[in-house]
């Protein structure tokens, strides 16, 4: 072969790889164009410094459904008929990182200070024996799973209890994950011993090296798809504890404190929020008080209840 057909190859060759390269680069208009809709649909902004992530996890998709250009994958997924195209987006661009038992002092304040309380009420029927519990951006799953394991050894059911945890997200994916409530052996080291031996089942044969929740966490958490960004949510009634933690981190000011005002519509009046312990209320939910860090309660509730639980939280949550 003459090295001028080579060259001539080698040329071809290169520009293949330009045009394709180029199908699936974001030029910067089509870059702000995508970040507004992320915005419209889910209140995340997505800064510039997130271009090379959004162009990786969209040219996925691109590939996946035979498109030729990001181009052609904004028209598509734009069209009112594209919800579903527009949440499988959405879930391109989420991260969901989580673990059993995250940020232990909550559940430790909720053991010491909280359950206690609710127990010492409905003894002496100053509140019903339903305990609901929202854990608002649950990932993977491993919160609300969390969250019903503690409940079920405070709140027995056979005592008659009757306990909700409600877990939500924005993405499908991993509420699919979640939902199945099939787990890596290895995540099994961030559950309590106690906790491991009574509400999760080693897996045997083929499903050696996995761990599954019981029937009896599949009883009390429920998932669903909710958009905080959303004007309402899909839900009904109010919840005791609203665990909202490491979300807020993804929204601008004004999404928070829309997402803050969606939220707290469902807390009830003697009810706690937690969040995560980067995220701070003050600017953006005037009407609560703290009760420790991260954990938060409508203004306007029981005076006397706050003040035991902000007092027992100076020493619960501080080392």
């Amino acid at each position: 072969m003459t090295r001028s057909k080579t060259d001539s190859r080698s040329r071809a060759a290169a520009s293949r790889l330009r045009e394709m390269h180029d199908r699936h680069t974001l030029a910067p208009g089509l870059f702000s164009k995508f970040q507004q809709l992320i915005y419209r649909d889910s209140g995340i902004w997505l800064g510039s410094h997130k271009h090379a992530l959004l162009t990786g996890r969209l040219a996925r998709r691109l590939r996946l459904l035979g498109l030729g250009s990001m181009q052609e994958y904004y028209q598509l997924v734009i069209q009112p008929d594209q919800l579903h195209e527009r949440a499988v987006m959405l879930d391109c661009i989420t991260t969901n990182e989580t673990h059993f038992f995250r940020e232990p002092r909550h559940f430790d304040f909720l053991e010491r200070h909280i359950f206690p309380k609710w127990q010492q009420d409905a003894a002496t029927q100053q509140r019903s024996m339903r305990l609901r519990i929202w854990s608002a951006g649950c990932s993977s799953g491993e919160e609300p799973y969390s969250l019903a394991m503690l409940l079920l050894k405070h709140f027995p059911v056979d005592k008659g209890w009757e306990l909700e945890v409600l877990a939500t997200d924005i993405s499908t994916r991993v509420l699919e994950k979640a939902r199945e409530a099939i787990y890596p052996l290895e995540k099994a080291k961030e559950i309590p011993a106690e906790y491991l031996r009574a509400y999760m089942l080693k897996g045997k044969g083929e499903r050696k090296g996995v761990m599954k929740a019981s029937p009896d966490l599949h009883r009390v958490v429920r998932f669903a798809r909710v958009n905080l960004h959303a004007d309402s949510y899909p839900i009904l009634g109010s919840f005791d504890l609203i665990f909202c933690r490491n979300v807020l981190i993804y929204f601008d000011q004004e999404s928070k404190i829309k997402v803050i005002a969606g939220i707290l519509r469902h807390l009830s009046p003697s009810g706690l929020l937690f969040v995560g312990h980067s995220e701070h209320l003050g600017q953006i939910a005037p009407n609560l008080k703290t009760v420790a860090p991260t954990i938060h309660a409508l203004a306007s509730s029981d005076s006397t209840f706050v003040a035991h639980t902000a007092a027992a939280g100076a020493t619960a949550v501080h080392p």
